[in-house]
């Protein structure tokens, strides 16, 4: 009888570990995805900010790590929307748009009626919204991870979203103007 107890009281034990390790891995699976899905979206804003710059330099401007980048966080946004829970996977999509407008801002850039204006316009986009972006995707994931619980946390996520999706709303008008104008202008 005390030796049924304690081989049942040690194949508990084994279930408990086993499900600690299930766990653990399932943690560290998911701090791999957010460190991944954060290196990209940094890395994306980089990129299409260093070809602005190098742009309004006179530099010759070499798109290809711009269209890298742009590829690394489709892969990494693709693999989120399999595992992410709906309030995280919501702020990623909200800066997978915002990072969509800063590529759809560069590649515009060269056909701008004024390039001093869209050189600015620009800047302010990467430095502005989608710098908060980025910022906000780092909050989340730490958030969500429990690394950084902040209690305001959810008043500063609405108030950032909000200010992104303004900001994009008003910069994609913008643009869809530039495009009706030169189109007008043929």
């Amino acid at each position: 009888m005390l030796s049924q107890r304690a081989g049942r009281e040690q194949n508990e034990r084994a279930d408990r570990e086993r499900e600690q390790e299930r766990y653990e891995q399932a943690q560290q699976a998911k701090r791999d995805l957010y460190a991944q899905l954060n290196a990209a979206a940094r890395a994306y804003r980089v990129a299409g900010r260093d070809v602005v710059h190098a742009a309004e330099r006179g530099e010759d401007v070499d798109h290809a790590v711009l269209e890298s980048s742009k590829e690394a966080w489709g892969d990494q946004y693709s693999q989120a929307q399999m595992a992410l829970s709906k309030d995280v996977l919501h702020v990623v999509s909200k800066l997978d748009r915002t990072l969509q407008v800063g590529y759809s801002i560069v590649k515009q850039l060269p056909s701008s009626p004024n390039l001093d204006e869209a050189y600015q316009r620009t800047k302010a986009w990467f430095s502005g919204p989608l710098s908060d972006g980025v910022y906000l995707l780092r909050v989340t994931l730490r958030h969500d991870l429990g690394v950084e619980v902040d209690p305001g946390f959810e008043q500063t996520r609405t108030r950032i979203l909000t200010a992104l999706d303004t900001a994009r709303n008003d910069i994609e008008r913008l643009l869809d103007e530039e495009r009706a104008e030169k189109a007008g202008s043929r």
